[in-house]
């Protein structure tokens, strides 16, 4: 069993996500919530209130490894800021429990669990949302994106591979679609 902890970073909404996850890649939700800032704060303190709830939520939950999403450029400058400053307390934390840290790009974590890395929000929930096997989906959409990460980190490598799992209907569509995927793009670099 695999434990992995998501995180959706952001400065006003941090979305946090924990699934443990078996070697046959059936994932079962643990725990999931956003730890929200006030934007009239100062910064310092918006900082340490997600580092604060980042940090309860690891000592919490102890999961293996953190999964957390690659900060990428976007043209407002102050959302990569926030974005920036939310992934490095989490990083901190996780470092200072010895923990490693996965980045992953948003059209990673899509792909892995729609199997289509240009998925938009309402098909990624809806995936997680089944994938989890839960009764709603989870809201708002910095959780469902945190739950995502966590998913993709364990299906991408740190759960056993899908060629390990036997038998009709052991794998969801979006499992056997990221699957096929990498199957595909090994054959491709034999090929060079």
């Amino acid at each position: 069993m695999l434990r992995v902890l998501g995180v959706d970073p952001g400065l006003t909404r941090c979305g946090v996500g924990v699934v443990d996850v078996e070697p046959t890649r059936r994932a079962t939700l643990v725990h999931v919530s956003v730890v929200r800032t006030d934007p009239e704060l100062a910064l310092e303190r918006r900082v340490l209130a997600i580092a604060e709830g980042v940090a309860a939520l690891l000592d919490e939950h102890r999961p293996d490894v953190v999964a957390l999403e690659r900060v990428f450029a976007q043209h407002n400058v102050r959302t990569v800021m926030g974005t920036a400053q939310a992934s490095g307390v989490v990083l901190q934390a996780a470092a200072a429990r010895g923990l490693t840290v996965a980045l992953h790009t948003p059209s990673e974590v899509k792909a892995a669990v729609t199997g289509h890395g240009g998925a938009d929000k309402a098909q990624v929930t809806a995936m997680v949302q089944r994938i989890l096997r839960l009764d709603a989906p989870p809201r708002p959409a910095d959780a469902a994106d945190a739950l995502a990460l966590a998913l993709c980190h364990a299906w991408r490598g740190g759960a056993a591979p899908a060629t390990a799992v036997e038998g009709p209907g052991s794998l969801t569509p979006a499992q056997r679609a990221w699957r096929d995927a990498e199957k595909s793009a090994a054959a491709r670099r034999l090929e060079r």
